[in-house]
């Protein structure tokens, strides 16, 4: 009788390996998840591997690598995919394409930097803050395809100092010296631009860097330089891995999703400087199950973003950016750590964020958008955010965006009346609802919270509990309905901990009775 107990425990404990060796290896991440959504799994490489060495590459940092990559990479495509190794070195080249079936493996001790040679990069139709437009080419690039990753724990540099424009308060007075022996200044002489294309450009773009009244590729390429690329391009592609590889200095956005499934992002950095525009971290547009997980951001804009288009092109495009997991990830330097808009027209749904650390953003979860979008917001879930030195505020919503950052917005003095003119609602109005925020707790804030809304669809049915915030100033909440605070303790320095104005609805229990309110109806204080 033990030796049949024996047979059997060795054969539950071989189960039991077996069924540990093939456990979903993210299922920790899904855990107490409020929607459900699939286990998004890697993408499938062939084993197959090759160096861009034997294609002729050269890594000396000076010789070109364009077609080396290329022939690389054509090469494992007719072979049916594998492994682009990418040896130690620094490996100059033009843009790459990734294709089906195709893992770019970049090792630790290689970088792959990109010419700033403006003529590798042709102009080519894309899709730039929500709109359809033009923008040059990726520098790593891929449409369509399925079963990509970038791996090995490299770096990739996108040259971005070379396309950027500068602002002259954004950087030390030697680093501006230096810069300006360069380039060109703008007439007051406090923004510079590295050539003239990018001058024209800024001169005819609107507030949000798209430029106007483009209608010849003559006129396109007049302003070359101003359509600075976003560093990672992959559009409509499946299966997609980004893991173990430092990005850093982008022309524009660092890494650019858009129209994805199935995309994970798993222990890499992304590094812009912080002075850099448009310097975005991760912007997750239009894409559907999507894992963000133990990374680390230090940018010059928003840090990760959900998108899903702008205006009339995002609400026809109609792809809303959903089942997403934000876990474990570190955000330095940034104008918000986790950012929803202001390009959400296509909508944004099933949002799980937690177990981040923001420090010294400028925000800490920033939700944005304004008239004219259109577009919902709903079902998102943030719990156990730790923050601290945040210059405005922890917790942000605001529907009147202008395209400046908080920060800039504050240091310009702007804000809103108490009173709103009403304007009718219509496919074009945004909407923010059914949020639920658990567990924050931020030392060092400029002001505790900030609901900016609209008097014609408020900001609504937004939870905050178990939350401590110690801030200059306290929350100040207008145009917002059924708003339920529970166990939060904000701690002003100055003013009272909670102002409400135009809300209705408002619940506050455990969370004291220092508030002060204008045109409020049904507040309850416990």
């Amino acid at each position: 009788m033990r030796f049949v107990n024996a047979k059997i425990a060795a054969l539950l404990s071989a189960t039991s390996l077996f069924a540990a060796c093939n456990k979903y290896e993210f299922a920790a991440h899904y855990e107490g998840l409020s929607f459900e959504m699939q286990q998004v799994q890697r993408p499938v490489i062939p084993s197959r591997e090759v160096s861009v060495a034997d294609f002729g590459g050269v890594g000396d940092g000076v010789s070109l690598n364009s077609q080396a990559f290329e022939k690389a990479i054509d090469y494992l495509a007719s072979q049916g995919g594998g492994h682009l190794v990418v040896p130690k070195g620094v490996w100059l080249t033009g843009p790459i394409e990734l294709k089906d079936n195709i893992d770019l493996h970049i090792t630790p001790e290689a970088v792959i930097k990109f010419s700033s040679e403006k003529s590798l990069y042709p102009i080519i139709s894309t899709v730039f803050e929500g709109l359809d437009t033009r923008r040059c080419q990726s520098p790593i690039n891929a449409d369509g395809a399925t079963n990509i990753s970038i791996t090995g724990g490299g770096t990739v540099d996108g040259s971005g100092d070379d396309w950027r424009p500068v602002k002259k308060s954004k950087i030390a007075p030697s680093s501006w010296k230096q810069l300006i022996k360069g380039g060109m200044l703008n007439p007051k002489g406090d923004v510079w631009y590295p050539d003239e294309t990018c001058y024209k450009g800024a001169l005819v773009s609107d507030a949000f860097n798209v430029p106007q009244g483009m209608e010849s590729d003559a006129d396109w390429e007049s302003v070359k330089t101003y359509l600075r690329p976003n560093m990672i391009g992959l559009r409509n592609c499946t299966n997609v891995l980004l893991e173990d590889v430092l990005f850093q200095n982008s022309p524009c956005w660092n890494i650019h999703p858009l129209m994805c499934k199935n995309l994970i992002i798993n222990h890499v950095t992304v590094r812009n400087p912080w002075y850099s525009q448009n310097g975005d971290g991760l912007d997750v547009d239009s894409c559907e199950n999507v894992l963000v997980l133990n990374s680390t951001f230090d940018v010059g804009d928003d840090a990760i973003c959900i998108k899903s288009g702008k205006d009339e092109d995002g609400r026809r495009r109609a792809r809303p950016c959903r089942n997403i997991i934000v876990d474990n990830c570190e955000v330095f330097h940034g104008h918000g750590g986790f950012v929803v808009g202001s390009e959400m027209s296509g909508g944004v749904q099933n949002i799980a964020v937690k177990n981040c650390r923001f420090l010294g953003t400028d925000v800490g979860l920033r939700f944005k958008s304004c008239r004219g979008r259109g577009g919902v917001v709903e079902n998102i879930h943030i719990s156990d955010i730790v923050m601290m030195d945040i210059p405005t505020e922890p917790l942000l919503f605001d529907l009147h965006y202008g395209g400046k950052s908080a920060l800039e917005a504050a240091e310009d003095g702007e804000s809103s009346q108490f009173d709103i003119a009403y304007v009718p609602k219509d496919e074009t109005t945004p909407t923010f609802k059914d949020i639920y925020i658990k567990g924050i707790m931020c030392s060092n804030a400029g002001r505790a919270m900030y609901f900016n809304g609209i008097p014609e669809q408020n900001i609504s049915n937004i939870v905050v509990e178990d939350s401590e915030i110690s801030a200059a100033k306290g929350a100040d909440l207008r145009y917002s309905d059924g708003i339920v605070l529970k166990n939060v303790s904000v701690k002003p320095s100055e003013g009272k901990a909670y102002s409400f104005a135009n809300c209705s609805n408002v619940l506050l229990d455990n969370c004291g009775s220092d508030v002060y309110t204008y045109n409020t109806e049904s507040i309850e204080v416990k």
